[in-house]
Order: structure tokens, then C-alpha cells, then sequence
């Protein structure tokens, strides 16, 4: 009876466990950008309420 081929293991994409760097994408950083700036209008609205 034939032996089942073996299961091939994916190829770590963490850097410590030696993957390659990818670079960032523009559109991550876009789309971290904009994380960010949405959060502080957020934090700058609630200060303004809680100050009125």
C-alpha cells in the first residue's frame, strides 16, 4: 500500500520565525492613517462635550 504524500507546511510569515520582511502596503498605511486620525477627532469631541 502507497505511502500518502506527505502534508507540506506552510512557510512561516513571522519574522521570528525567520519569514521574509514584507514591506507595508500604501494602503495599509492609509488605511492606519486614517485609524488614527478618526480616533483623535473622536477623543477631541468627547473633550469639547465633556468641557460644554
Amino acid at each position: 500500500m502507497p505511502r500518502p504524500l506527505p502534508v507540506r507546511r506552510r512557510l512561516p510569515r513571522h519574522r521570528a520565525h525567520g519569514g521574509r520582511i514584507t514591506p507595508a502596503r500604501t494602503s495599509d498605511l492609509v488605511l492606519a492613517l486614517l485609524g488614527v486620525v478618526l480616533l483623535g477627532g473622536l477623543a477631541l469631541a468627547a473633550a469639547f462635550a465633556a468641557a460644554a
